[in-house]
């Protein structure tokens, strides 16, 4: 069983800038429309877990549905599935270990954890395995980031750099307990 963090990143440490705008990610070319491993991770994951702030700016995008997997969503204030995506979004809400442990039970072992405050209550409940960042070459200077205060340290072990793009770099971490 394991739970995965796959996200972008700027230089310093924001998934999304003051305006909580992810628009900086597409500013670097991609002539070749790389996924840079997104299908590899899809492939290698059962389920994702987001919360509903991440849930609605996927929806935002210009784009058919990005998830091949079912998406379960934490959320305290979502009471309906929006309309059209009954069979690939479902709410959860329970402590954050019980969900995990249920979502396991029905055989998703393999989860992709995205989303910023999300991320961070996996976190600070020492429920990551992996993380997997790309680095963006740019400075935001504020925004939404990506780690909060924890209790204690967390201990990842870099097991892996790549380069994309010229310019773009993703490390690969493994939590050491």
């Amino acid at each position: 069983m394991k739970n995965i963090v796959y996200i972008a990143t700027s230089i310093d440490g924001y998934i999304a800038d003051k305006n909580n705008s992810i628009d900086w990610l597409h500013d670097i070319p991609n002539p070749d429309g790389s996924d840079l491993g997104f299908a590899e991770l899809m492939n290698g994951v059962d389920a994702l877990v987001m919360g509903r702030n991440t849930l609605e700016k996927v929806l935002s995008f210009d784009c058919e549905w990005p998830y091949s997997k079912p998406v379960f969503v934490l959320s305290n204030t979502l009471k309906n599935v929006p309309k059209g995506y009954e069979d690939k979004v479902f709410l959860v809400k329970d402590e954050l270990k019980d969900v995990v442990l249920s979502l396991n039970e029905k055989g998703y072992e393999r989860l992709y954890i995205d989303g910023g405050i999300t991320i961070q209550n996996f976190l600070k409940e020492d429920l990551i395995d992996e993380l997997i960042i790309t680095t963006i070459p740019i400075v935001l200077g504020g925004g939404v980031p990506l780690f909060g205060e924890l209790s204690e340290p967390l201990k990842f072990r870099h097991t892996k750099a790549e380069r994309y793009l010229d310019c773009l770099v993703k490390n690969y971490y493994v939590r050491q307990r």
